[in-house]
């Protein structure tokens, strides 16, 4: 049985996100009934080279037998996949096929494939259609919907991008059984983050559920999933492109996961990983730059978000990166302003607010927080 979630946006067409067992192989049918999608001809498949073996002879199938002219790239594997680099290539190869303003995208893989071909269909002839079909967990509950789509540059992470929202997503929870534990931990991150922000009730329900989702059980993956596209549809139906305050919530944790993860190098940890080791950070910054103005609740929430992380395996990173590092990393993140470093800070499940920090602050937050550790 399948979930169908509505994302209906200002000034969008409105786009399902399907979520459940098996959906992968209704992707062409479901397409065909997208109206724009119901004369289409030619789509493209962009996936990996770890994907691609596992899932691509299916979507292959799935909109051949609707009558799609099917082609497909496939991209090596991993996070130096996603630059200006390689999306040239596949803008000439897409030229090379002749495909026109009147094709369709088809994004399968993870965040990586989803963020590039994303990107790839943001510019090919000023836009094309993209449909995210997300092989991972991370991708499922977080980039696959949103429009958000990027590409690294060696000076930092999805500096290069631009708002592309998909016209469909299709979440298979199948494709999840071939994951390795790390991409399981990886969408956990996420999943805690979104339930930190969002409300009490998806909050306390990861902490009842952390030992069902530990096991993979499909039921409350399912559930998990749904509550995240949920609660981001909402956020980004508040504030599209990020310019009304509201989106910013969406990167509690990603401050310093982001530096974490080019400081020592894109790939060394999980993406998941640091956002977890991130809401650490900021749960522990908070305590030092907002006002504690009811009682301990700022300690109270460090101590449950902590818990709840430690519960879903995602524990304290060990990583070699300095302070100076780091506060390089985070002085050139695409949300820093006026020479200030952003965070989004939590006092509480579902109470957050944007502040901005000097350079000398966050040295001298991270040096404390590492003497603690």
């Amino acid at each position: 049985m399948a979930t169908k979630v509505i994302v209906s946006l200002p000034g969008e067409d409105d786009y399902a996100v399907r979520i459940g067992v098996g959906v992968m192989s209704a992707l062409g049918r479901n397409l065909r009934e997208v109206g724009r999608f119901s004369q289409t001809k030619d789509a493209l498949v962009i996936t990996d080279s770890n994907v691609a073996p596992l899932y691509l002879a299916k979507t292959r199938e799935s909109l051949a037998q609707v009558g799609f002219k099917v082609a497909d790239i496939v991209v090596p594997a991993g996070e130096p996949t996603k630059s200006i680099e390689v999306a040239a290539e596949i803008w000439s190869a897409m030229a090379q096929l002749s495909l026109g303003r009147d094709c369709l995208v088809v994004a399968l893989g993870g965040g990586v494939v989803g963020d590039l071909a994303g990107y790839v269909a943001s510019a090919y002839m000023r836009g094309v259609p993209v449909v995210q079909v997300p092989t991972t967990l991370l991708a499922m509950v977080d980039s696959s919907v949103g429009g958000k789509t990027a590409v690294n540059l060696p000076e930092g992470k999805n500096l290069v991008g631009a708002f592309h929202q998909p016209s469909f997503v299709c979440a298979d929870v199948d494709t999840l059984a071939s994951l390795p534990e790390r991409e399981w931990l990886c969408g956990f991150g996420e999943i805690a983050k979104s339930s930190a922000i969002d409300s009490d009730d998806f909050f306390f329900w990861m902490m009842d559920h952390a030992e069902a989702l530990v096991a993979h059980d499909r039921e409350t993956v399912a559930e998990a999933i749904a509550r995240c596209v949920v609660f981001k549809a909402d956020i980004v139906a508040q504030d599209k492109t990020e310019s009304a305050g509201v989106r910013e919530c969406l990167n509690y944790g990603h401050t310093l996961g982001h530096a974490i993860e080019s400081s020592t190098g894109f790939g060394t940890f999980s993406h998941g990983a640091c956002v977890a080791e991130g809401m650490r950070f900021a749960a522990f910054a908070a305590q030092g730059i907002l006002a504690d103005t009811d009682g301990g609740s700022l300690s109270d929430f460090a101590e449950a978000q902590a818990e709840l992380l430690d519960l879903l395996g995602l524990h304290a990173l060990d990583y070699d990166a300095s302070i100076e590092e780091l506060v390089a990393a985070m002085t050139h993140d695409k949300k820093s302003r006026g020479g200030e470093i952003r965070f989004v800070l939590a006092s509480d499940v579902a109470t957050w607010k944007i502040v901005g920090a000097s350079p000398d602050t966050v040295r001298d937050l991270l040096r404390e927080w590492r003497e603690r550790a």
